[in-house]
């Protein structure tokens, strides 16, 4: 069974709010026959589009690949937060790989922020991008954690977020689940399926040529050539960017040992008017504590965007919309009498370090994936750093691809039920609030 099929219908958007709120355009043409590119990208989700993008500015001739359609995946589906730094926090990678190189990853975080920004505002992506992203703590303790990271953050780097004690964070976001929290206004969030299209557009505009319905069924690796199969087509490159993330399948068993796919699911309320109110007093974004995050903003339309619940096999639950009710109401308890309008769920990724993989597999083949739930930036800024490594400036890319990437326990076979196992200890401690 192959993800790209077991919960979507081929060729087609997932039916969510995403996809309801935007003029999807008409489906690009899938490969026929054999083409020849300077460089072949396999994937059409923020990595693949932005990879493309950079390549064809460049001047160099691209392909791009897409099983369905551009931002079809985690792309277009997620919750919309452009975090700053990693995914990671800057004491557990400075615990981690050290001073100086945390400061690089902080560094490239930054730059990853600026790299979302540059496309739309270069190329006019309306993707409702706005400021704030607030981290809600669900208990005294990580409250004190949030408050003692801020001043670090503000000492070390110099970069200012907010402490938000439990009365002002209620003044923002008045769930009675939260004692306080953090605000960062130099993160911010957006439409991300506008995005994606928006990329997609951009990257045709600079020359690239994207097929959708053409799902990769083989790749022959050679010294100097690389030969990528679809179902009615092949290209031969000089060079192949795999940026499959979730949906890489069985393309590289190297890859498929240290990323593994997981679902996350998300629901878009019926408008709430006035109420809105009942949930944010501004136009931010929200993540909590929880090791299972719960994450949500109000739509420019004025839905509540609420993310939570994952699981881990290849289906997805048959009601996404009670899974995600039962944490929405933990969080906002007065909202049970809200319709919701939309419930869809996608495939994302993880690593065990929870920091993105990036590697050369041959000399002529890249790969990203892995955001772990941070890759709207990531994944943009993982694109041009590979368009950049192809063309010889690798320094960016480096400093990702030597970050530790162990693979799971039990490699590719084993990884899911030793994954399940860990999430529900750790979904344990959540309950028990520890």
């Amino acid at each position: 069974m192959d993800l790209l099929f077991s919960n979507d219908r081929r060729g087609e958007y997932p039916g969510s709010w995403y996809a309801a709120s935007v003029d999807l355009p008409e489906a690009r043409p899938a490969l026929e026959g054999t083409v020849r590119a300077d460089v072949c990208v396999v994937g059409g989700g923020y990595t693949g589009l932005s990879a493309a993008l950079h390549l064809a500015e460049a001047g160099l001739e691209v392909v791009l690949l897409e099983a369905h359609r551009a931002g079809f995946g985690a792309s277009g589906r997620n919750g919309g937060q452009l975090g700053s730094g990693q995914r990671q926090d800057q004491q557990v990678l400075e615990s981690m790989v050290g001073m100086e190189a945390a400061r690089r990853l902080w560094d490239l975080g930054e730059d990853a922020k600026a790299l979302v920004r540059d496309p739309v505002a270069r190329h006019g992506i309306d993707c409702h991008l706005k400021d704030g992203v607030a981290r809600a703590a669900s208990s005294e303790r990580h409250f004190r954690d949030f408050a003692g990271y801020a001043e670090h953050m503000q000492r070390r780097h110099g970069y200012g977020i907010e402490v938000l004690e439990r009365e002002a964070f209620h003044a923002l976001c008045p769930s009675p689940a939260y004692r306080g929290g953090l605000l960062d206004m130099g993160a911010a969030h957006l439409h991300p399926l506008a995005l994606a299209l928006g990329l997609a557009r951009a990257a045709e505009g600079a020359g690239a040529r994207i097929h959708e319905g053409s799902w990769v069924t083989g790749i022959a690796h050679g010294a100097r050539r690389v030969t990528v199969r679809t179902e009615r087509g092949s290209v031969e490159a000089d060079h192949l960017i795999l940026a499959c993330n979730g949906y890489l399948g069985g393309l590289d068993g190297q890859v498929a040992a240290r990323v593994m796919p997981i679902n996350n699911f998300i629901v878009a309320t019926e408008p709430l008017g006035a109420r809105s109110a009942e949930v944010l007093t501004r136009d931010v974004a929200v993540a909590d504590d929880k090791f299972v995050v719960n994450y949500f903003r109000l739509s420019h339309d004025g839905r509540l965007l609420f993310g939570g619940g994952e699981s881990y096999g290849y289906r997805f639950p048959a009601d996404i919309a009670a899974k995600v009710r039962k944490p929405m109401l933990e969080i906002y308890p007065a909202l049970k009498d809200v319709r919701i309008d939309h419930a869809w769920g996608g495939t994302l990724a993880i690593t065990m370090k929870r920091l993105p993989f990036l590697a050369r597999l041959a000399p002529n083949v890249l790969t990203a994936s892995g955001y772990s739930g941070h890759g709207v930036g990531n994944a943009v800024q993982a694109g041009k750093l590979m368009a950049e490594a192809v063309r010889g400036q690798s320094a960016g890319f480096d400093s990702f691809a030597a970050l530790p990437a162990p693979a799971f326990p039990g490699g590719a076979a084993l990884r899911t039920p030793l994954l399940v196992l860990a999430m529900s200890w750790f979904a344990m401690r959540d309950r028990l609030g520890l």
